[in-house]
């Protein structure tokens, strides 16, 4: 009972996504289920969940990033002058692309980690900094298109085994999945066992694997009818697990949940929370010139309007999967979890005809709940 309430939240928000996918399903008369909207809705949304994976390091840390929806504007734009009017090879152009959001990551987490300035403050300026810089790049216009080798980035599809409509190469790494899943699960229990932690009991680890698998290959079924698995959800996937890996295995996944939960006492203990901090925005750097190229690949075009919003949509994905605004709390995978809520509700409130203004009142309403409940628990768990 104590593991399961010291994990509420986490779970909440999967019975959230789970309940808010069943209802556009009704709503929507199934049509959220169908294999070209699930699709799309991968497509759609795969640049916002990879920026919440940076988002959430940041967040962890006890900052916050306003200016990556400019940086997706702005890497879009230098791909599209690399591209589309120097002739740069696709491969040189994402490298320098690449290059340019860590570089940018570089300056932001020089201010904030080692002249001292608020991160709030730092990432404004770089908001507008970023965003200025992508108009006058693109004096104002668009630039398309892009090569076709580079629009695989957002709309290409694994390769296909055999000649016909399923794609059975999608379903046999959904059931290679579903093995090592299972295997890291039980591995995982015999040694929390062996080292006398708390554990769920026996038959709800199988009640919960069993229907992790049966979702797992169900949803990719849907997609092996249609065309399979997208190269964005690869590109997810793998973000998930190395950064999973980095946080809850590494020696720097715990500095920089320390140097959120409580710097003073990191600094005390001889962690360089300043290296922390300034290595977290590099790497947001780095994630946001990614979801700038996948952006950029999936409008098929660099213009000055890209990205916009965006650093919200990934704040408040990291908030609703259960981040604190205090810092020293969040994950990975619960910041993936808030981004597939926020990402299921703008497709399914599209498709019962809700207007973009009613959209985003609801959306706000969704990240206040989700932060007041993560508010009160804090405060029944103080008393």
């Amino acid at each position: 009972m104590n593991l399961f309430k010291n994990n509420i939240r986490q779970y909440g928000m999967i019975i959230a996504l789970v309940f808010i996918t069943g209802l556009f399903w009704v709503l929507t008369d199934g049509i959220t289920f169908k294999p070209l909207n699930l699709t799309n809705l991968i497509l759609q949304n795969g640049f916002i969940l990879v920026l919440a994976v940076g988002m959430v390091l940041v967040i962890i840390t006890g900052n916050i990033d306003l200016s990556v929806g400019s940086v997706v504007a702005f890497v879009g734009a230098i791909a599209g002058v690399l591209m589309i009017n120097n002739n740069v090879p696709v491969w040189l152009a994402i490298i320098l692309s690449i290059l340019v959001g860590a570089l940018i990551g570089v300056w932001q987490g020089f201010w904030i980690a080692y002249v001292g300035i608020p991160s709030f403050i730092v990432t404004l300026a770089g908001m507008l900094i970023f965003r200025g810089l992508t108009l006058y790049l693109l004096d104002g216009k668009s630039l398309a298109p892009f090569p076709d080798s580079f629009g695989q980035l957002s709309s290409g599809f694994l390769p296909n085994i055999g000649s016909g409509d399923f794609h059975i190469l999608s379903m046999i790494l959904s059931v290679i999945l579903s093995l090592v899943l299972v295997y890291l699960e039980f591995n995982k229990r015999k040694t929390q066992l062996q080292n006398n932690f708390e554990v769920f009991p026996l038959w709800m680890t199988i009640s919960k694997l069993a229907l992790l698998v049966l979702v797992i290959n169900w949803f990719t079924y849907q997609l092996a009818l249609n065309k399979g698995i997208p190269i964005v959800l690869v590109i997810v996937f793998a973000l998930i697990i190395i950064y999973t890996f980095i946080m809850n295995n590494t020696v720097m996944g715990r500095y920089i949940y320390a140097t959120g939960g409580n710097k003073k006492a990191a600094d005390l203990s001889g962690i360089k929370t300043k290296r922390v901090v300034f290595w977290v925005f590099v790497n947001n750097g780095i994630i946001a010139a990614l979801a700038g190229l996948m952006f950029a690949a999936r409008l098929n075009s660099a213009t000055p309007a890209a990205g916009n919003m965006l650093e919200l949509d990934a704040i408040a994905s990291v908030f609703i999967g259960g981040a604190s605004m205090a810092g020293g709390v969040g994950t990975v995978i619960g910041a993936i979890v808030g981004g597939l809520v926020m990402g299921v509700m703008n497709n399914g409130m599209s498709l019962i005809g809700v207007g973009i203004d009613w959209q985003q009142a609801i959306k706000g309403m969704v990240l206040l709940l989700a932060v007041g409940f993560d508010v009160y628990n804090k405060n029944r768990a103080g008393k």
